[in-house]
């Protein structure tokens, strides 16, 4: 499971960062499962590449997170590279033994520093079908008690939260998710958008997949109004995954036409060079080569309907033990090392 790390030291040279024109103090304080498609085997000029400078959006970044851990042991170029990703914000995966506790902090910290900390809800019953993420609340009231801990820990303070990566698109893939689940889980879905929604800084955005795994938007539609969509501020696109910014940009759009002209937000930590052109294998999305770093997060997309880009994805954690890497969410070097050697200057 995919989490935050407590009582590590601050990175050496990030004791205060400033994001989006605020400081922030060093303070205490992954889904890795998505399908995937094709585009680049290798980088190459005509790639779209990251712009990897500092974001420009008030989110907060976690002094104490496992890209900093790794830049403290790092050096010369490849202390560099790693800094491309300790830098930036990114999503916190709230752990649920310290669901409350853990988001109190964050949140007590993200406050203090005059940012909002991105927040993932990554917890559903029969989570992740099965893969390398896979587990999950062990009941509807164990999940109930873990939306509720959330809640508690956010208060009045703002937070975004991003809900359920993949939950919906499973719900809709065949042979995963148990047919006699599925009201379960899009009830618990809607409530929790709605307890979340009671708190007067939150926003929430349900998870609708990515372009290449839900290749029609309209199948999204009914699963997400019985989500509980109509609550939310909109859907989140392209967690943990490789599709292009401008693939989810027009799938977005042709999904928040059919949902009442819903906001999104997209994932760009991993996809400036796009996904693997031609590989079709069920293990597309784990740790493929020749990625890199796509767009830095900011609000400012130049499109009305797209609230952000985040990367709600932690860039260097693994997606599982694939190709190599560690289990998910450990940190894997190699990997971003090459994510950020191969992201645009």
């Amino acid at each position: 499971m995919y989490g935050t790390d407590a009582g590590r030291p601050p990175h050496r040279i990030r004791a205060a960062l400033v994001i989006g024109g605020a400081t922030l103090s060093a303070m205490a304080l992954v889904a890795g499962c998505a399908s995937g498609g094709g585009d680049k085997d290798k980088p190459d000029s005509g790639d779209r590449g990251a712009k990897p400078g500092k974001s420009d959006a008030a989110f907060w970044v976690n002094p104490e997170g496992k890209a900093s851990a790794a830049l403290d042991s790092t050096s010369g170029q490849d202390a560099e590279l790693i800094e491309k990703i300790a830098e930036q914000p990114a999503g916190e995966w709230i752990k649920p033994e310290q669901a409350e506790s853990q988001t109190r902090s964050i949140t007590e910290a993200a406050t203090e520093a005059d940012t909002s900390p991105i927040l993932v809800m990554y917890n559903i019953p029969h989570r992740d079908c099965g893969q390398y993420s896979q587990g999950g609340a062990k009941s509807a009231d164990e999940y109930r008690a873990f939306t509720d801990a959330v809640a508690k820990g956010i208060g009045d303070r703002k937070a975004t939260v991003v809900l359920e990566p993949d939950a919906l698109p499973h719900i809709m893939q065949e042979g995963c998710v148990p047919a006699e689940l599925h009201g379960e889980q899009y009830t618990l879905i809607s409530e929790a958008v709605d307890k979340l929604k009671k708190l007067s800084g939150t926003k929430v955005y349900i998870d609708a997949g990515n372009p290449h795994w839900i290749r029609d938007p309209g199948g999204m539609v009914e699963p997400l109004k019985k989500a509980g969509i109509a609550g939310a501020d909109g859907f989140s696109l392209n967690v943990s995954n490789y599709q292009t910014t401008e693939e989810n940009i027009d799938y977005g759009k042709r999904l928040s036409s059919m949902v009442g002209d819903k906001h999104f937000v997209i994932d760009t930590s991993r996809n400036g060079n796009g996904p693997v052109d031609g590989e079709e294998t069920e293990e597309s999305w784990c740790n493929p080569p020749g990625r890199a770093l796509g767009d830095v997060p900011t609000t400012k997309t130049a499109d009305p309907l797209v609230d952000a880009y985040m990367w709600i994805k932690r860039p260097g954690e693994s997606d599982g033990t694939c190709r190599g890497g560690p289990e998910a969410g450990e940190w894997f070097q190699k990997y971003a090392l090459e994510l950020a050697g191969n992201a645009a200057d």
